[in-house]
C-alpha cells in the first residue's frame, strides 16, 4: 500500500513550498504600521516605494512565514517598483533556493 510519499520525500527532502503569489505578497504588505500608504487593493503595476524599514520588515516577515531568506542587492531593490516586480523577484529567489542556489544557507 502506498503512503503517497514522493521519491524526494523518501530521500529526506521537504517538498518545495507553493510559489508566492501577488496576493501573498500583497498580504505581506498589509501591516499599516509599517506600510501605511499601501492600499489593500494595490494593483499589480501600481507604483510601489519601499523605504529601508519597510524592506527590512518585509524580508523578516517573508522569512518568518515562508522560510525564504532573501538578500537583495541595491540593483534588485531599485527594480522593486511594483507589486508585480516584487512578486517576480521573490518567486525567482524562491525558485533559486529550491534549486539549491545562493541564499540556501541560514
Amino acid at each position: 500500500m502506498s503512503t503517497g510519499a514522493t521519491a524526494s520525500d523518501k530521500a529526506g527532502r521537504t517538498p518545495a513550498p507553493s510559489p508566492l503569489t501577488t496576493d501573498t505578497v500583497r498580504e505581506l504588505l498589509s501591516d499599516r504600521k509599517i506600510f501605511p500608504g499601501v492600499p489593500d487593493d494595490l494593483g499589480e503595476d501600481a507604483e510601489l516605494v519601499l523605504d529601508s524599514l519597510g524592506l527590512v520588515w518585509l524580508l523578516h516577515t517573508l522569512e518568518e512565514r515562508h522560510g525564504l531568506v532573501v538578500e537583495p542587492t541595491d540593483e534588485d531593490i531599485a527594480g522593486l517598483t511594483s507589486l508585480r516586480r516584487l512578486t517576480e523577484f521573490l518567486r525567482a529567489a524562491q525558485a533559486d533556493r529550491a534549486e539549491g542556489g545562493p541564499g540556501n544557507e541560514r
